[in-house]
């Protein structure tokens, strides 16, 4: 547990992400002391050469953010590969998409390859679902939010040159379809579902059908309050506001 209540402490398998907001930028010392403390009474030990700081700042901001002083030990970098996502200071996800088409590139060539040695077309189509369009889609319910239209338009273009030299069929969806559809999914799951992880971050209950006779509307939440473009591009906030009515 962190040591002040505004910070969050996040692990996954071997991974562990302290995330600190500015309001309590002068607290990363003592967090992080306290890691490594309860790691030892666990005969485990915080590696601080393969730690690294990133700090989120927000470009469109008029004001120059004043970056703190850099932690004893722990490189401070622009760029941060979390859970198999590529993500920058600023909160742009052109990196991203650049490197994961990268690599959709290779096996694209690897494809062509397999198709040269007389894989049948039906069996090409399915390795391109389940390995491109899975690369492509990985965790975008959580990133999507962050692209700006010539991102989303570079993977649209790929999946459309893929149609074209019959690697996928050509009633594969589109990327926006396919990260909708994943959307929906996973706020169905998380909305109907009081254990799901992600159910503690949606808003309350709304009561307004008490005092008002309403349309029904796909979820019957609070809307939250949404004072910046970054709250707007997050997975909650984007799905509570999408087709509301």
């Amino acid at each position: 547990m962190p040591l002040n209540t505004s910070n969050n402490l996040i692990k996954y398998a071997d991974d562990t992400y302290l995330i600190v907001p500015a309001s309590c930028i002068t607290t990363r010392q003592d967090e992080l002391t306290n890691i490594e403390n309860w790691s030892e009474k666990n005969n485990l030990k915080l590696n601080r050469a393969k730690s690294a700081e990133i700090i989120f700042t927000d470009k469109r901001r008029k004001n120059t953010v004043q970056l703190p002083g850099e932690l004893p030990d722990i490189i401070r970098v622009d760029i941060l590969k979390i859970l198999g996502v590529t993500v920058c200071s600023s909160m742009a996800m052109a990196e991203h998409i650049d490197r994961t088409l990268c690599s959709c590139a290779q096996t694209v060539f690897a494809l062509k390859t397999l198709r040269a040695h007389g894989m049948n077309t039906e069996c090409l189509h399915n390795v391109f679902t389940a390995v491109i369009l899975a690369k492509l889609t990985y965790g975008a319910s959580a990133w999507i939010g962050f692209t700006c239209a010539s991102d989303r338009n570079r993977i649209e273009a790929f999946i459309r040159r893929c149609k074209r030299s019959g690697l996928c069929s050509v009633d594969t969806a589109t990327f926006a379809e396919l990260c909708n559809t994943a959307d929906d999914r996973l706020f169905a799951r998380v909305a109907g579902n009081s254990a799901h992880t992600l159910n503690q971050l949606l808003p309350p209950i709304s009561t307004s059908h008490l005092n008002y006779d309403l349309r029904p509307r796909r979820h019957n939440r609070t809307l939250p309050k949404h004072p910046t473009h970054l709250s707007d591009a997050n997975f909650m906030n984007r799905l509570l506001y999408r087709n509301l009515y």
